[in-house]
């Protein structure tokens, strides 16, 4: 059996590693308040960690009043096999920036090990496969490059192939993944063209706090990197009272503030808002950031599941 000790310090040097061997430039990926929530989007790792059937959708619409501005829309499925080690699961993005539509779609494939004798410490492998779209039309806005190229209208489609390693307990959990590593085209909103992907490192991370029977507080973290690009760090705290409502602040480093709220309708249907307020120059031309998201989990009949926050 792997030392418990032993392995975890060995993972977390490899994720610190990499993540500081990163350049800097621009994100190209998109961005979520909920990722708390929306995890087997950058971490194909927590596919099948619900335990149960979960679909997650979800709607951002960035930086409101604003031409061109982001909106996105993310769709999720994920369940374990009947065996509980195999996690299967589809993901769906659709990010619309400016003249620029971009979709992926990817499957997803986790296995999931014990660490530990005891079982209660997991480490899951996860890899995601699929494909990405990227349409445009040059008719929306204005642009600054004159070349005749850009107005022709684009149409890439690209294959896509991730990985990623999500090791958790009952209580805590901490995640290392690259969702794509292979070459893909995406639209630049600062140099308004086309630019080629860079390779992004996603590192996440929480642990649940029992304050009381009725209240648990979930700190959580995810760090972006992309090569060519300053890191991204999304910091969170969110309470949970008697499994019901969900209360919480965000912080994105140098980018905004953000308060979540979210409230269980029925035993499976979860909703959830946040709303963002940019902290930087752009708060004067704009309104805020709105995300909502909708989680629907389907109970396996006579299994009574430990409440996650997670």
């Amino acid at each position: 059996m792997i030392n418990k000790s032993s392995f975890i310090k060995s993972l977390i040097l490899v994720v610190f590693t990499a993540l500081l061997s990163l350049e800097i430039n621009a994100q190209q990926d998109p961005q979520f308040t909920h990722y708390m929530y929306n995890t087997m989007s950058v971490n194909a790792g927590y596919t099948g960690q619900r335990d149960v059937l979960s679909a997650t959708a979800l709607y951002r619409t960035q930086w409101v009043g604003i031409d061109g501005a982001p909106k996105t829309i993310a769709f999720g499925l994920h369940s374990p096999l009947s065996n509980e080690r195999i996690g299967l699961g589809l993901n769906i993005i659709s990010d619309q920036l400016g003249p620029a539509k971009e979709t992926s779609i990817d499957a997803n494939f986790s296995y999931t090990i014990p660490v530990n004798a005891s079982g209660d410490l997991e480490l899951s492998f996860g890899i995601k496969g699929g494909i990405h779209s990227l349409d445009t039309d040059w008719s929306k806005g204005l642009f600054q490059n004159p070349d005749n190229a850009f107005n022709e209208n684009i149409n890439l489609i690209s294959p896509t192939l991730g990985a990623g390693l999500y090791l958790h307990s009952n209580r805590w959990y901490l995640g290392f993944s690259a969702p794509n590593v292979l070459t893909t085209k995406h639209y630049d909103d600062f140099q308004e063209s086309i630019a080629t992907e860079r390779l992004h490192y996603f590192l996440i991370g929480g642990y649940v706090f029992n304050l009381s029977n009725s209240t648990k507080i979930k700190p959580a973290f995810l760090l972006k990197g992309v090569s060519g690009a300053p890191l991204i760090a999304d910091i969170s705290l969110n309470a949970l009272f008697s499994e019901k409502l969900t209360l919480g602040i965000a912080y994105r480093w140098d980018d905004s503030i953000s308060g979540l709220a979210g409230f269980q309708l029925t035993e499976g249907l979860f909703v959830g808002y946040s709303y963002d307020a940019t902290t930087t120059a752009l708060n004067n031309y704009n309104s805020g950031t709105h995300e909502i998201m909708l989680r629907f989990e389907l109970q396996q009949i006579g299994k009574i599941l430990s409440p996650r926050f997670f």
